[in-house]
């Protein structure tokens, strides 16, 4: 199957008082149609960078796309005119971002917001727009959604924001839905609820879904494949099983070792990752992890480490995976 959306050494950069900041560093991801796939680092890794650079929401200055393609169908976001991109950001792309409440103008109408991609995309009327947005917020949850047109972002709850948000990006029927950490402010009986009804919506309307987290127990239970970051690349792709099951680079089987395991009845101490994460002022000229790395070799330190397949889709970026 060809793949929906497919990016190849894409690199972001930007301009600081301290120096250039290489935030992504030669990614390469696809997903196909109705497939999720999970994107999964710590803070600072380059995930939402990476999307936001293909929707054109990265600031030029002090951003600025290095390199690389992002081919959605048949065109490269990357090249598209702002305008061009514009009828491709909301209406087959949508997005959903980390905090409702930021993400929502505070002094409009959550309603007009909600309308605003139909209207824009699909030049409905005022009226037809709204029956949208009422037919649009009763399929994410949202009781007696009529009444709740006018109302205001700061009188939603947490929850029910999101699953306004949620309501904005899929109102235009996307081919493929960004989840930008979408439950990270939430609480953990909010969370369940939120990743049910993207998981219900996709499976009724057949889109793709990127999902973006530092949560590996989130998104053992959304993806299909898992793309692991760190450091503005990909070190370790494969779908959930293989890489729950066999983890190849130090950084996944260390992420792994530091969570509390449910479906074991041995009891095992929790393993930290020691170390912090790279400043990124410089471009990378070995492997990143190599200081916090327990198998680091001479390798490491001197050479970027190539994605080698292992099998099934399964690839990794490690000199010392490839050593096994």
């Amino acid at each position: 199957m060809d793949p929906l959306l497919s990016i190849k050494n894409l690199e972001t950069r930007f301009s600081t008082r301290e120096g250039t900041v290489y935030a992504v560093n030669g990614v390469s991801l696809s997903v196909s149609k109705g497939e999720t796939l999970g994107i999964v680092g710590e803070s600072g890794c380059g995930k939402s960078v990476t999307m936001m650079s293909l929707l054109g929401l990265i600031p030029c200055p002090p951003g600025m796309i290095a390199n690389g393609e992002a081919l959605f169908g048949e065109q490269d976001l990357l090249r598209l005119h702002r305008s061009d991109l514009e009828k491709v950001r909301g209406s087959k792309i949508g997005i959903i971002f980390q905090d409702p409440m930021t993400s929502f103008n505070p002094v409009i109408p959550i309603g007009t917001q909600i309308a605003e991609p139909v209207r824009l995309h699909e030049g409905l009327s005022r009226k037809e727009a709204d029956d949208r947005v009422v037919e649009m917020l009763s399929r994410v949850g949202i009781p007696n959604p009529g009444r709740r047109l006018s109302l205001y972002p700061h009188e939603f709850s947490g929850g029910m924001r999101q699953r306004a948000m949620i309501a904005m990006a899929l109102i235009c029927q996307p081919d493929l839905l960004i989840a930008d950490e979408p439950t990270t402010a939430l609480d953990v009986t909010v969370q369940a609820q939120i990743v049910e009804l993207v998981q219900e919506l996709q499976s009724k309307m057949g889109m793709a879904v990127i999902w973006i987290t530092h949560d590996l127990g989130v998104v053992a239970g959304v993806a299909d494949r898992i793309a692991v970051m760190y450091a503005g690349r990909v070190i370790e792709e494969a779908n959930v099983q293989d890489l729950y099951a066999n983890p190849l680079h130090p950084y996944v089987r260390g992420l792994l070792g530091s969570l509390p395991r449910l479906d074991t009845k041995e009891r095992k101490r929790l393993v930290p990752i020691h170390g912090i994460p790279p400043v990124l002022l410089k471009p990378p000229t070995c492997c990143s992890f190599a200081p916090r790395c327990d198998r680091v070799m001479d390798i490491c330190t001197s050479r970027i480490p190539r994605h080698r397949p292992y099998g099934h889709g399964h690839t990794a970026a490690c000199w010392a995976a490839e050593a096994l």
